[in-house]
């Protein structure tokens, strides 16, 4: 919708979109990124065409604090929730071929999902120098975050890295103290 009005408004002016598949600052690193190759003087149509490929090798790996925020987005059960708050569980989630944030796997402890997100990362990262980028997304931990970039630059060493905070919209949906680590990597597995 806002592609046709923009079409309207100027219409001496090309304006297409991709759907990124992604959220946050996922879809903030292939901004990036394509703004990267838009400037080593790619066409709109060859731009578009790369990030038509590229969007599938954004990963994307998120750590949520509080169940409770799942439980309202529908996402776990009450049940759910209520026995994993008490038992320290924060899951881990990704974001999927197709755009949708699905729960990997389940840790017991603030660090150990750190390290869980830090892990994926290992085997994931993009070996491709112009792409080594990592961007992290905070709810309100940027204290953690700058942790976790510690490690991120320390382990991986990212020609860029940058920290954000998460925005309102995804923020209701992950609660305070969710994280998530974007970087290209070989696709989205």
């Amino acid at each position: 919708m806002a592609m046709e009005e923009l079409r309207k408004q100027y219409p001496q002016r090309n304006i297409e979109g991709v759907d990124s598949l992604t959220a946050t600052l996922g879809q903030g690193l292939l901004v990036y990124l394509a703004s990267c190759k838009q400037k080593e003087g790619l066409t709109l149509h060859e731009l578009m065409a790369w990030v038509q490929v590229y969007r599938y090798c954004i990963s994307g790996w998120f750590m949520v604090d509080d169940l409770n925020h799942l439980k309202r987005g529908g996402r776990v059960s009450a049940a759910t929730a209520f026995v994993g708050t008490m038992l320290a569980i924060k899951p881990i989630l990704q974001i999927d071929k197709e755009g949708h944030l699905i729960v990997r796997e389940k840790v017991r402890g603030r660090q150990q999902a750190f390290q869980r997100l830090l892990k994926k990362m290992e085997t994931r990262f993009t070996q491709n120098p112009e792409l080594q980028t990592a961007f992290i997304v905070h709810g309100d931990c940027l204290e953690d975050a700058k942790a976790v970039a510690k490690q991120v630059q320390s382990r991986y060493k990212p020609k860029k890295l940058i920290i954000n905070s998460l925005g309102p919209v995804i923020g209701a949906h992950t609660g305070p103290n969710a994280l998530a680590i974007f970087y290209p990597a070989k696709d989205r597995e």
